[in-house]
């Protein structure tokens, strides 16, 4: 062997990401190197839903955001054409 592998860090060719995952994969209950799949699949799922929930209420409140600017920009006739006064609009895109 080279001098090189013998300063080569216990965590081999993973190095410092390998230990970054080792550490998510500790939190998340999994065993490195156990094969312990299941549960990282798991984790993987519930930080996806968390993510795809968060990105869903974004998505929501910018498109209440973009309908009250829109209808704002309309004048009193205009909303009274469509059947909308203008203390309507703040009910209408109320962000739940």
């Amino acid at each position: 062997m080279s001098t090189y592998d013998s300063f080569r860090p216990t965590d081999g060719a993973t190095g410092v990401a390998g230990r970054i995952g080792n550490v998510f994969l500790v939190a998340s209950g999994a065993q490195a190197g156990r094969g312990d799949t299941s549960s990282i699949a798991d984790a993987a799922a519930r930080v996806g839903a968390v993510c795809a929930a968060a990105f869903a209420t974004l998505k929501d409140w910018n498109d209440a955001r973009l309908t009250r600017k829109s209808l704002l920009a309309l004048t009193d006739r205009e909303l009274d054409d469509i059947g909308l006064r203008r203390g309507d609009i703040d009910r209408i895109t109320r962000f739940h």
